[in-house]
């Protein structure tokens, strides 16, 4: 990932929180029939530097990358970033538009798990997480346990030990003060969700 040197972002803290706010990760791996991606959501285990998920034992992922260096994927929904935003604009008009977002790359090697206990605990870890904010959690617990045990059979997990993390927040840190707070007011006058956030995140840049 091509790091410039004011969008780098090397604290663990903050790639681990976007790691848990946006699971659904993006692996990527040289496949059978050349470079393969498949969007998986990730369980972290920051204490002991892995991710773990699951796949269906009918994709082909966790038999050509087992033992084998994986890329993992994550970012924020990112925001549009106007010309229109920089008071620059009007004193010389040389801008151009441009996209802001927050990503996180995890680099490691992949091992497939199929041991039915391992399994069993990952799906009920993955529940309780993904569940957690739902008026009423469906827990495994709810399904009839011969169901479940089908569904076990039907999957592989996949525990990838993280070997490298890198991040990048690109939240218009290269423009002038008066631009980022441009910028701020413009994703705040969008209003929508995604432009929130990235105004948060360029406000957060600024005060840094």
């Amino acid at each position: 990932m091509h790091q410039p040197a004011p969008h780098r972002r090397d604290d663990p803290a903050s790639l681990y929180a976007l790691v848990r706010a946006w699971p659904l990760g993006l692996i990527c791996r040289a496949g059978a029939a050349g470079l393969a991606a498949d969007h998986i959501p990730f369980l972290l285990d920051a204490e002991a530097g892995v991710l773990r998920a699951h796949v269906a034992r009918a994709n082909p992922l966790w038999r050509e990358a087992a033992n084998s260096g994986v890329l993992v994927v994550f970012h924020d929904s990112g925001a549009y970033v106007s010309p229109g935003f920089y008071p620059s604009k009007r004193e010389h008009g040389k801008v151009v538009p441009t996209w802001n977002y927050a990503a996180v790359h995890v680099h490691g090697v992949l091992r497939a798990i199929e041991d039915r206990d391992w399994l069993s605990g990952l799906v009920g870890a993955l529940t309780a997480e993904h569940e957690k904010h739902e008026p009423n959690p469906w827990r495994v617990g709810d399904a009839p346990p011969d169901f479940i045990e089908q569904m076990l059979g039907a999957i592989v997990g996949i525990e990838i030990r993280i070997g490298r993390i890198e991040g990048k927040w690109k939240a218009s840190q290269n423009r002038s003060d008066a631009d980022r707070a441009g910028v701020s007011r413009g994703l705040r006058a969008r209003g929508d969700e995604a432009s929130l956030r990235m105004a948060a995140l360029v406000d957060e840049a600024r005060r840094a």
